[in-house]
């Protein structure tokens, strides 16, 4: 029996995964600036046309880099809520900011070339993405559940998002060494306050 031939070439879904790889390890490495279509396009082993025809533009290319981003985040952060009991909404919010500080520090240098070297954050980036919907939806849950009351949730579901991100920025940029649990610990007790149960003293 012969053995199928190799398809000649890749479904676009992996085509494009393999253009957004090599383009952000170039990204990371030399810069954004620095890189070129025609750089990426090597590192992929591919013609530059072929970039073109799922990237109009570089800009696009980090775009799309940033919704992956963004929907990475939101991978980790489900999979933390799902080894929660159903009913552990307290158990849940641990694990939301717990899950955010940790993805948050261990791709820090990812996020900063996406949105801030790459181009300036957007209003629209800073309060309506993927993780905020999500975090929106956990809160509404919760209200529903009884868990706790919530006067807006969609302000406090962008408060803490943004709050998570005001934490370690501040702990990054004064402290040489980062407290990952401590950082993790702040959040949980601004989480919690911000849904109005009662907090640990002793977190911080």
């Amino acid at each position: 029996m012969k053995a199928k031939p190799r398809p000649r070439t890749k479904p676009p879904e992996v085509r494009r995964e393999e253009i957004m790889d090599a383009a952000q390890r170039l990204f990371l490495k030399q810069g954004v600036a620095a890189t070129t279509i025609d750089d990426v396009a090597a590192a992929a082993e591919i013609a530059k046309g072929t970039v073109y025809l799922h990237f109009t533009s570089k800009q696009t290319l980090l775009a799309a880099l940033g919704e992956r981003f963004a929907e990475q985040h939101l991978v980790s952060i489900k999979a933390a809520l799902a080894a929660t009991s159903e009913r552990d909404w307290s158990g849940k919010l641990r694990a939301w900011a717990e899950a955010s500080v940790t993805f948050y520090l261990d791709s820090i240098a990812l996020h900063d070339m996406l949105f801030h070297e790459a181009r300036a954050p957007a209003r629209e980036g800073l309060t309506d993405n993927l993780v905020i919907d999500h975090l929106t939806s956990l809160l509404n849950a919760g209200t529903d559940a009884g868990a706790w009351s919530i006067d807006d949730v969609r302000f406090t579901a962008v408060f803490l998002f943004s709050g998570m991100h005001g934490i370690v920025d501040d702990a990054y940029v004064k402290e040489k060494r980062i407290a990952r649990g401590r950082l993790i610990r702040r959040l949980q007790r601004i989480c919690f306050r911000s849904a109005g149960l009662q907090s640990d003293d002793n977190w911080d």
